[in-house]
């Protein structure tokens, strides 16, 4: 199993380096990958900040990519939970803060009351708490 950073999951989605590109193809081709949950909300980033990409684009490319047979997703159902987020209005790294909460049984806290908001709307019984 090889873990991947951020550069070598956005070469691979982006392809804006043809030459990192098809290097980063072959490590996804001849390799497990294992992909942590913070190259995940790093690549969200990038694409939304440095490429302009839409929250659609991105939840639909993170998704194709966790898909892959090869790929190993870290905290797989956090990560997916918080795709939906995405994909609903929600700032992807808060609901995967959020969503890898599991075991905060007081709630989840935060003084970012639109995401508390949403958060409560799309998961009725997640306990977000605005202090």
């Amino acid at each position: 199993m090889l873990a991947v950073d951020t550069s070598v999951v956005v070469r691979f989605l982006i392809a804006d380096d043809p030459v990192q590109h098809k290097r980063a193809v072959a490590l996804f081709s001849s390799h497990d990958i294992w992909l942590p949950k913070t190259v995940l909300l790093e690549t969200e980033w990038v694409l939304r900040s440095a490429f302009g990409f839409e929250p659609a684009e991105i939840e639909q490319a993170l998704r194709k990519l966790i898909a892959l047979p090869r790929v190993r997703c870290e905290d797989l159902g956090a990560s997916s939970l918080a795709l939906d987020g995405l994909a609903a209005g929600l700032d992807f790294g808060d609901a995967l803060h959020q969503r890898s909460s599991p075991g905060a049984d007081e709630g989840f806290a935060t003084f970012d009351t639109r995401f508390a908001k949403r958060a409560r709307k799309l998961w009725p019984t997640v306990k977000v708490v605005v202090p």
